[in-house]
């Protein structure tokens, strides 16, 4: 199916089952740990052996020699695993990590052995028995000594482009009546999800098959098979629980690849979990960015000039992270700039992570938008709706497709009671603490892709949906059911949704805020196939059956939908591809995010007391799974505006808090009631199910938002995150 021309009337306008507040599938499989992860099949590959991943002790350099004798001497084990014995690996296409040190050592961790035994304990002894030599290389391990060589960044398939003009900045700026001129900071992050990666791998013959904890599964098999120098036909994902990734899953990481190589050595299944210690040096993180925001405007608080540098790292080859992508749409202007730049660091590779570009960008540009509005003396949600702007900044002949966003400014503003809230800094108090209210304006992408979907009707009117999307506890599984029985007019009860397995129908699987609309609409598409066959084998006008109530109708005529299976399953599968509408229309999703904080006079301790988020994302598919991730997205945006930090050693190259314990996230008491609210918006011009990703909208915004609330409660302003108290207390008003 071909979707060029926005949505009309659809069956899924119906919204009977599609739009509302139904229980996640697998939420009781979870809360009684009968979800099955991907370290925790253990029959599906009968007599597999334990994968121990060494990772490198240095950051840059050659390995000098590796003895694994004693290693291959230890009780149970089966293999060591080298460079000199793993055979040529390759690189996958969106990552540019090596998942092997062979033998130059790109970043520290990066995997120099891998040892496989009978048990886990074996596998981990037997590693302490290997002996490495290494020869030190100096190394490149603080972007902000790279700033004045970083070019900008190449031009890559994601994050648009990398360096703009619109009209003329330099001058507007330096004619500007009110400026803004500061640099914030943003520093590496970790995903830090609760289940490790993991895999289990087997091969039967050429074809290799792996339970892994990955998100894209058209990615997973396209990396793995460049990576081992196999067709990607001969590669099989499966993945049908995953237990967090926000984009650190999002393709092909070490355990999978190095399963898969341990499995092939030692001619039986392998499974290798990372251990946590190891996850933040050796996969992907989000990386540290040094932005430089420019704002000029009239004294009447219209923005004439727009600029956002921005400076990030990675590996040789790597990717930029994308923070202008935010500023290009949100705010109208006639004079823009944006460039980002790329140092060469030999940390590990930074890459993917929830909202990638928009939510580090806005934990700039917010505070600089706050920071003007004072300058001006305006209210900083009047600010952001004077420079509203129905078109695309950068193309007036690109309008959005939907954009409101002053609603959302305007409903927030009223829900939270900003009205209360005081201009001046550090004037409520509450006794020891400090009282502020802040908010930011929210912007995300609203990407759509091919997907498909096979459907299959059998003879007691049971409806089974395959398809590779992926559920990272985001809900899939149930906006499917919700689709499929939408379309097919039955209840949630009678569909059965199978996902994560890379033989099933291709979608983009969960990443970059696209996996929902693109399902859905693969659904839709699978299912308006299914509708046809069905009403033509019970004699029905296919243009005028309704599908109601596990019947079909049409007129005084009704037959059971189960009927049209009597004689053998009825299956129809299909592909819903997208037109250029995307070009033609600026799609987005917008958000306005307020907060509430208190802040000790005495100690500098932040407390968030309430939030609110108002996103306007089109349909909302379920409004209990999407106020979860949102809700999630805003937990997320407190850790990065009050905690999240990967403190990196900037003489050996590595970050220092690789754990749990060491790498601050907000915990149950760190977090108040939450509110979000959906605005009541449809967007025909996406797809045929009218609706937008919503799970990095709930993000983007709300670190800023947070940020601007500290500046209001105590007149200190920190442009460094994460925002932690040794940067206020010297600083904190007279203590009486």
């Amino acid at each position: 199916m071909k979707f060029d021309t926005p949505a009309g009337p659809n069956p899924i306008d119906r919204m009977t089952v599609l739009g509302q507040p139904h229980n996640r599938f697998e939420a009781e499989l979870k809360t009684t740990g009968t979800a099955t992860y991907a370290y925790e099949y253990h029959n599906v590959a009968p007599n597999a052996a334990y994968g121990y991943i060494l990772g490198a002790a240095i950051a840059k350099g050659r390995i000098s020699s590796i003895d694994t004798r004693r290693a291959e001497a230890a009780p149970g084990v089966l293999a060591v695993i080298t460079h000199r014995n793993a055979g040529p690996l390759g690189v996958g296409k969106f990552y540019v990590q090596r998942m092997l040190a062979a033998p130059d050592v790109d970043h520290y961790h990066q995997p120099v052995a891998v040892v496989v035994a009978e048990t886990f304990e074996q596998a981990r002894a037997a590693s302490s028995l290997i002996r490495v030599d290494y020869a030190r290389s100096p190394g490149r391990f603080d972007l902000a000594e790279q700033l004045d060589s970083a070019p900008v960044a190449p031009q890559m398939e994601f994050g648009g482009p990398t360096e703009t003009q619109v009209g003329d900045f330099d001058q507007a700026f330096a004619a500007a009546e009110v400026k803004v001129d500061e640099t914030y900071t943003v520093p590496d992050q970790a995903h830090a999800m609760m289940e490790p990666h993991a895999t289990i791998a087997t091969w039967d013959g050429d074809r290799v098959t792996c339970w892994t904890s990955i998100q894209q599964m058209n990615w997973g098999t396209r990396d793995l098979g460049l990576i081992l120098g196999i067709p990607r036909e001969n590669v099989r994902l499966i993945s049908p629980f995953i237990g967090g990734g926000f984009g650190g899953k999002g393709t092909v990481q070490s355990d999978l690849v190095l399963a898969a190589v341990a499995a092939r050595m030692v001619r039986r299944p392998v499974k290798i979990a990372l251990q946590r210690p190891i996850m933040f040096n050796n996969t992907i993180h989000r990386p540290k960015t040094i932005q430089r925001i420019r704002l000029g405007a009239t004294r009447d608080g219209r923005l004439t000039a727009v600029g956002h540098e921005s400076w990030s790292g990675n590996l040789a080859g790597g990717r930029t992270e994308p923070t202008t992508l935010s500023t290009r749409s949100l705010y109208a202007g006639a004079n823009r700039m944006t460039a980002v730049r790329l140092a060469t660091l030999d940390l590990a590779e930074g890459n993917a992570m929830r909202a990638p570009g928009e939510a580090p960008g806005l934990m700039a540009l917010e505070i600089a938008m706050d920071e003007m509005a004072e300058k001006l003396g305006m209210d900083p949600v009047e600010f952001r709706v004077l420079n509203d702007t129905q078109v695309d900044p950068e193309n007036a002949d690109r309008p959005f497709s939907s954009r409101p966003f002053v609603e959302c400014l305007r409903t927030g503003a009223k829900r939270f009671g900003w009205s209360m809230r005081k201009t001046g800094t550090g004037q409520v108090r509450d006794g020891d603490w400090l009282i502020g209210m802040g908010m930011a304006g929210a912007i995300r992408g609203a990407p759509i892709s091919k997907a498909g979907a096979r459907v299959r009707l059998d003879r007691q009117g049971m409806l089974t949906v395959e398809t590779d999307m992926t559920d990272l506890g985001t809900g899939s599984y149930t906006i499917v059911q919700q689709t499929a029985a939408e379309m097919m007019g039955l209840p949630i009860e009678r569909v059965v949704a199978k996902l994560g397995d890379s033989s099933f129908p291709e979608t983009p699987g969960s990443g970059g805020q696209q996996g929902a609309p693109s399902v859905t609409a693969g659904v839709y598409a699978a299912c308006t196939k299914l509708r046809a066959v069905v009403a033509q084998r019970l004699g029905f006008n296919t243009a005028q059956a309704e599908f109601i109530g596990g019947e079909v109708r049409s007129g005084n005529r009704r037959a059971l939908l189960a009927s049209a299976a009597a004689d053998g399953d009825l299956v129809a599968e299909d592909i819903m591809e997208f037109g250029d509408l995307a070009k033609r229309l600026a799609i987005q999703t917008f958000g306005a995010h307020f907060s509430e904080v208190g802040v000790d006079v005495y100690t500098g301790e932040i407390r968030v007391r309430r939030m609110l988020a108002v996103c306007a994302a089109g349909r909302i598919l379920n409004p209990k799974t999407a106020r979860s991730q949102v809700i999630g997205g805003m937990t997320m945006g407190i850790g990065a505006a009050l905690m999240e930090e990967m403190v990196v050693d900037k003489r050996s190259g590595f970050f220092v808090n690789h754990d749990l314990a060491g790498y601050e996230v907000p915990v149950h008491a760190d977090i108040p009631h939450l509110e979000a609210v959906f605005l009541d918006e449809v967007d025909p011009a996406i797809s045929p199910v009218k609706a937008k990703g919503v799970g990095e909208l709930g993000l983007t915004g709300v670190a800023p938002a947070v940020a601007n609330a500290v500046y209001n409660a105590t007149g200190v302003r920190v442009r460094q995150y994460p925002i932690t108290l040794e940067k206020l207390l010297d600083q904190l008003p007279h203590r009486e």
